[in-house]
This record gives C-alpha cells, sequence and structure tokens, in this order.
C-alpha cells in the first residue's frame, strides 16, 4: 500500500464555479488530476484529501463529485475545509460517502500504513487578520486536534499489542502555523505526540509562495493543495 495526498479539488458541486477564473493552470484540473491518479494510484493504495473538496452548499449538492472521485482507484480519507459548506453532521456525511471513502473528524483512523489523525485548522496567532471571533474558532480547532490525537495514539497502541508499529500522519486544511517562527497550539500538539508527518492545503496562486515545506522542530511538514502540486497527487509513503 502507498499513501498519496491531495487537498483543494475545489469540484463544482452543481455550482457553476470555473476555477479558471483563477488562472489558466486551473483549466480542466480534474481531468488532469484523474489521469494522473488512475496512473500511479493502485485499487490498495490510499488517497488523503484534506479540505476544499467542493463548492456544494448542502450534501445532496456533493454527490455527484463524491461518486467523480469515489471512482478513481484507492481509497480516500477525506477531511473538511472552510469551503466545504455542504458537510454538515459527520454521522449524515459518512452515512452518504460512497464505499471507498472514509471521513475523519474528532478521531482517528488506522490504516496498513499509518494512524491518521487531523482536524480544518484556523488561522493561527501571528496572522494580522486574526480577530477574536478568529481566535475563538482557532482554539476550538486546537482542541479538536488534540482530541483526534489522543484517540491516534489509542489506536496506536491497539495496533502495538498486536506487534504492529505505525506512524501517526496529521492532516490539517489550513497551514499548522504563519511561519516556522512562531509556534501555535497545533504545532505544539504535534511536536508533545511527535507526529512525524503534517500535510495541509488552503494556500494558492500567490500564497504557494508562503508555504512552508520541509521538517520543523521533528515534523515533516508538506503542502498537497492541488495547485501547488501541479494538479498531481504527492506521494508520502
Amino acid at each position: 500500500m502507498k499513501v498519496f495526498a491531495i487537498s483543494d479539488l475545489h469540484l463544482p458541486g452543481k455550482h457553476q464555479k470555473p476555477m479558471d477564473v483563477f488562472g489558466p493552470q486551473w483549466r480542466g484540473h480534474f481531468a488532469r488530476i484523474s489521469e494522473d491518479w488512475r496512473a500511479r494510484v493502485a485499487p490498495e493504495d490510499l488517497v488523503l484529501l484534506p479540505g476544499d473538496f467542493c463548492w456544494a452548499m448542502q450534501l445532496d449538492e456533493a454527490m455527484d463529485d463524491l461518486r467523480a472521485v469515489a471512482a478513481l482507484p484507492g481509497t480516500k480519507i477525506l477531511l473538511r475545509g472552510n469551503h466545504d459548506f455542504w458537510w454538515d453532521s459527520i454521522s449524515r456525511v459518512r452515512a452518504a460517502l460512497p464505499e471507498g471513502m472514509l471521513a475523519l473528524q474528532n478521531d482517528a483512523i488506522v490504516t496498513e500504513r499509518a494512524v491518521l489523525c487531523g482536524t480544518r485548522g484556523w488561522l493561527c496567532p501571528g496572522d494580522s487578520a486574526l480577530s477574536a471571533d478568529d481566535l475563538r474558532v482557532y482554539q476550538r480547532e486546537v482542541a479538536r486536534l488534540e482530541l483526534s490525537l489522543n484517540c491516534a495514539e489509542k489506536k496506536r497502541a491497539e495496533a502495538r499489542a498486536r506487534g504492529v508499529e505505525l506512524p501517526l500522519v496529521a492532516m490539517m486544511h489550513f497551514p499548522p502555523f504563519v511561519s516556522p517562527e512562531i509556534p501555535s497550539g497545533f504545532t505544539d500538539l504535534l511536536e508533545a505526540h511527535a507526529v512525524p508527518l503534517c500535510i495541509y492545503g488552503h494556500l494558492h496562486g500567490p500564497g504557494l509562495a508562503a508555504a512552508y515545506n520541509g521538517t520543523l522542530r521533528g515534523i515533516e511538514y508538506r503542502l498537497v493543495s492541488c495547485d501547488g502540486l501541479g494538479f498531481k497527487v504527492l506521494e508520502l509513503l
């Protein structure tokens, strides 16, 4: 089993949202992603999708896009992004997901290669746009990451009792920090739990230049926004 990742597919969700308004690089982007995906991902592989799946406002509007991605090879793990308004209660989302798709929220998922955990995230301290309301959302997201990590540690211990050692992989939608020089509640938790790999998305266009890809205080951070990857899935493990 290989593990791949790609985020921010921004599929239409029954809305007229042509992505090429954000630049010609977005023209036919899902066809290009699908071509690369089919060429490189096997049925037994895993594909992590950390947020901004589609523009749908309601769950039923997202179903065509969910089915289109479900038809691609591999098992898909979805995490909510800030534009995933169709993602309401986790029980409804999980009941509606096509076969081969799993949703991560406030918990953890065990696979053959890793234990997956994470949360959407939000603006972090040090961001000039951070308001009092944003700070409350940020603190809630930090608490959700802690829930997920605690669940992941429990599942890791259960696997270890069976003689299987699995690393943690954290999925976030927002970057977990503003800059490497400014820690956050997210980075504090990731470091406390010795998470070796954290992937994130959200950044596009000019924001890609500010993305951090590399190892910081023992954790490898990788941006997986689809335009930052040239609309190709990234092999992680």
